[in-house]
């Protein structure tokens, strides 16, 4: 049976550095962090008192007051990206609905969920309110955006933690390669939480105000919080309409670190990467760039790190590998879908964003990971790297589009 060509032809991206393609882009580029003060809550409690927060998105710039109050700021933020990336892909979305699925990842779900349980554990269970309640379902992102954009077709949500986003899109891609699908809405949101804030600091996962990825003295993360939606499409049906093309999706490759729950390990993320060269045909020699998962923890940038050089023994120097997480923080399961936007957009315009706040290089990390200063560099073959609790690894092959 003939495999349909799956390319990205609309991107919509909601971050704490800026919302849509172009500032966000511009931003990644030029080493913007937006890592700044909490503001949603109180953190006196809290070592760290930084995030990346989005301090500037209105949901009604994207949806009428009258509904904004049904839906959580998760939906909300969702709900905006995908418009951003229905316009970039001027594809009007009640022309398509019947031929499109919706795929969407998530770590925390929905964030009324959280506010109803601190107004159960604060004043008891009596005062949540009911449209808390109805909000509160970590289904509700997809089923949200497939309601306000009136697209009845197939519609999941992927709860692989942080590396949803790369599961959404493989998803997506399978989809469409098969013929089952000439469209999907595919990506991963997440609000700023709490729960996760709270839950990191207890792990002592955290940085106290900056992430450094591949850093000798890296601290940890920063949480965050953003939407990230592509639009992946037929290759035919993009060359009959004339769409703009981003990039080329060529497979992925998912393992499990069944055995180590809470953190990945060098087999595993291994295994991912190497599955996706299998998947997409690519030679290990043919790849330019690695956007990596790059959290900014002592261990798992070590793991990382490690692994690039165990799939990569002849040739790691030689890859440019980069962290966005230094920039917009962890945004949890929007961060491989935002990272592979950013991905996208290395493959069409050959410049690679860079790791910020690199310092001290660490022999444990002696990867290429572009410190500091964004670089110019064609890239025909790029990985996107996304490694979750539960043990899930994730990689997508992303390639310049030729016909």
């Amino acid at each position: 049976m003939q495999k349909n060509r799956v390319v990205v032809t609309g991107l919509g991206v909601v971050s704490s550095v800026g919302i849509g393609k172009d500032e966000f882009w511009k931003s990644v580029t030029s080493g913007k962090s937006g890592i700044t003060k909490v503001s949603f809550f109180d953190t006196k409690e809290f070592r760290c008192h930084y995030a990346g927060e989005i301090k500037h998105f209105q949901p009604e710039d994207f949806i009428s007051k009258r509904r904004i109050q049904f839906l959580g700021r998760t939906s909300q933020l969702t709900i905006a990206a995908a418009a951003l990336a229905f316009k970039d892909a001027k594809l009007p979305p009640k022309n398509i609905a019947k031929e499109t699925g919706i795929i969407m990842g998530t770590t925390m779900g929905e964030r009324p969920l959280e506010e109803s349980i601190d107004t159960w554990v604060r004043e008891g269970y009596a005062k949540i309110s009911k449209s808390k309640i109805l909000q509160s379902q970590a289904n509700n992102i997809s089923t949200n955006l497939g309601i306000y954009f009136k697209i009845p077709g197939i519609n999941y949500l992927i709860p692989t933690a942080c590396a949803a986003g790369n599961y959404a899109i493989g998803y997506g891609f399978d989809l469409i390669r098969s013929g089952e699908l000439k469209y999907a809405l595919v990506g991963g949101a997440d609000a700023f939480s709490k729960v996760a804030f709270s839950g990191f600091h207890r792990l002592y996962a955290m940085a106290p105000e900056k992430c450094q990825p591949f850093d000798k003295n890296r601290k940890g993360m920063m949480v965050g919080e953003g939407a990230g939606i592509l639009i992946l499409e037929n290759l035919d049906s993009a060359l009959r309409r004339n769409a703009e093309i981003y990039a080329e999706i060529l497979g992925y490759g998912l393992s499990c670190d069944a055995m180590h729950m809470t953190a990945p390990q060098v087999r595993g993320v291994s295994k991912a990467m190497l599955h996706a060269l299998k998947e997409g045909g690519i030679k290990k020699e043919d790849v330019d760039y690695i956007s990596a998962h790059g959290t900014g923890t002592p261990a798992n940038d070590k793991t990382e790190s490690a692994a690039i050089k165990n799939v990569f023994p002849d040739n790691y120097k030689n890859i440019a590998v980069s962290s966005l997480k230094s920039m917009i923080g962890h945004s949890m399961g929007a961060a491989a879908a935002i990272e592979a936007i950013a991905t996208c957009l290395v493959v069409k315009e050959d410049i690679i964003p860079p790791t910020i706040n690199y310092e001290t290089p660490d022999p444990d990390c002696d990867i290429d990971c572009v410190p500091n200063f964004s670089r110019k560099k064609v890239v025909n073959i790029a990985l996107k790297n996304g490694f979750a609790f539960g043990g899930n690894n994730a990689t997508l092959v992303i390639k310049k589009y030729a016909r």
